[in-house]
């Protein structure tokens, strides 16, 4: 495996506590700091694993991205993380803007806290009721990052196989994926993950929650799939760090004997 293309990724599959922002900061910093100890470059968490599905009180628990305005800046002691662990960490938080609006933000920071890149959720999920509180992203990202170019999707964006496609013919090698999926589509999950991986020879990265919250079950089962399809790591349902190391030349290698990307023909669909 080249250097420059391999990354040890760990998922922290965590139970989010709803509401309770100060007691998922400080689990989660223990569960950093394991992944930082077992050598981890990139950590991804949950989907809005801070406050879990809290809707109903986004207002109270959004924070402005750059710090505008509010006393205690939950994106800053996001990145004040990555710092402190000396690792690339993302995952989901209430991100609230100048106009009011609330969003599903995925920032991705650096090991030196610098913020690298951002995503808002442009898929709201209305089984949970995401349309009511948060406003919809307007675009996808895709970052030239160390290992590699990363696309960034939260949970529901799974079912789009359309933003996914969009990611590997922009030469997407991995795509990170924080979730809170829940325990009664977990077959759902389970090949979504390997059909986004297989039909766009990339790595997913995916991580979701586990434990209860307004009656829902979460599944956990947070996996990393190769390009070919194979499941190099998957979770149980409970509490637990799952820590792998990819070379993402394989997306490559993948595209190069199956050249699928270059055989489509989209003037015909």
């Amino acid at each position: 495996m080249s250097e420059e293309q391999t990354i040890t990724i760990t998922l922290v599959q965590m139970d989010c506590k709803l509401g309770q922002p100060k007691e998922n900061f400080e689990r989660a910093g223990a569960l950093i700091a394991e992944a930082k100890r077992r050598g981890s470059d990139l950590v991804v968490l949950p989907e809005l694993w801070s406050t879990a599905y809290d809707l109903e009180n986004a207002a109270a628990h959004a924070s402005a991205l750059a710090g505008r305005g509010r006393i205690t800046n939950w994106f800053s002691r996001f990145a004040r993380l990555a710092k402190t662990h000396g690792v690339w960490l993302t995952g989901s938080i209430l991100e609230v803007q100048p106009d009011g609006r609330d969003y599903n933000c995925m920032p991705i920071y650096a090991p030196d806290g610098t913020l690298k890149g951002v995503y808002r959720k442009i898929h709201l999920f209305r089984l949970m009721q995401e349309e009511q509180y948060l406003a919809p992203g307007q675009g996808t990202t895709l970052l030239g990052l160390p290992w590699g170019k990363t696309g960034l999707a939260i949970c529901y964006d799974l079912r789009f196989p359309e933003m996914f496609r969009r990611y590997a013919v922009y030469g997407a090698q991995l795509v990170v994926i924080p979730a809170e999926w829940p325990c009664s589509r977990s077959e759902h999950w389970r090949t979504l993950l390997r059909a986004r991986a297989i039909e766009n020879q990339c790595f997913v990265a995916a991580c979701n929650r586990v434990g209860n919250s307004k009656g829902t079950d979460f599944c956990g089962l947070s996996a990393v799939v190769d390009p070919w399809g194979e499941t190099l790591v998957e979770g149980g349902d409970g509490e637990e760090l799952l820590t792998v190391t990819i070379d993402t030349g394989q997306a490559g290698e993948a595209r190069r004997l199956i050249p699928v990307l270059e055989d489509r023909r989209p003037e015909l669909y």
